[in-house]
């Protein structure tokens, strides 16, 4: 192999692994915190009453009725 040939193929890895970097980097860069004072509290507050009229809605049925007594599953070994 010439030298010229190795030089190519190492600045091709290394402008390989800089794209896959930052590729990568946008993909999993963590989400920016709330600016103090802003009104991203006030949009919490609803969308966490949405998801918990959502979960309720899902899993609710009576609060007042005893679950406990019924049939529980058993381990199959």
């Amino acid at each position: 192999m010439s030298p010229r040939l190795i030089v190519i193929i190492a600045l091709v890895a290394v402008v390989s692994a800089a794209g896959a970097s930052v590729i990568t980097w946008i993909v999993v860069q963590p989400q920016a915190t709330p600016i103090s004072g802003s009104d991203t509290a006030a949009r919490n507050s609803s969308s966490n009453e949405e998801q918990r009229r959502h979960r309720e809605g899902f899993f609710g049925g009576n609060p007042e009725r005893d679950i406990r007594g019924g049939q529980e599953m058993k381990p199959r070994w």
